[in-house]
């Protein structure tokens, strides 16, 4: 019985080792950088998707979106989620653009009047990525600190698949 249970436990010690060990790996244990940035944020050429998650426009939006970032070097896919569905047929409204200051036909132009913003700047796997609660949570709590007040905007900004900055306007 002992020695079934010193095996259990060595085991599941192992697992919980190598567990971590590769957590620790993909990023999971990276801190998240937040930093004030005194200057306008972007302007984004875009547009706003307003529906359920799982409909074909989005990815057909997001495709889009893609398709003109590939054809202006320099940008980057941005997304500004305004209504974030809690279940997988809620509406959601989403924003999808890429950093870009000239209008053209078809997308809309989002531009911004606040002079500073807050900056995240998370790094790692996207499976252990934290979560967009969390890493608003983090920039509200780092705006409350410094005696800031955020708009409630919050930008993602995919520079790859591994590393993601939030923009956060401050008022």
């Amino acid at each position: 019985m002992q020695k079934k249970l010193l095996a259990v436990t060595v085991i599941l010690s192992l697992l919980v080792g190598f567990g971590y060990w590769g957590f620790d790996r993909l990023g999971g244990n990276n801190p998240e950088a937040i930093e004030l940035v005194n200057k306008k944020p972007e302007s984004l050429l875009g547009n706003t998707f307003i529906w359920i998650r799982q409909d074909e426009k989005l990815a057909q939006l997001f495709k889009e979106t893609l398709t003109q970032k590939s054809l202006k070097a320099g940008t980057y896919l941005h997304t500004i989620y305004e209504a974030e569905p809690a279940g997988k047929l809620d509406t959601m409204k989403v924003f999808v653009g890429i950093n870009q200051f000239l209008p053209e036909e078809g997308f809309e132009l989002k531009t911004f009047e606040e002079d500073r913003y807050l900056l995240a700047i998370i790094t790692g796997s996207s499976w252990v990525m934290p979560g967009p609660k969390a890493i608003k949570a983090k920039l509200e709590e780092y705006a409350a600190k410094n005696n800031l007040r955020l708009t409630g905007i919050f930008i993602d900004k995919i520079i790859q698949e591994d590393e993601v900055h939030v923009i956060a306007p401050i008022q």
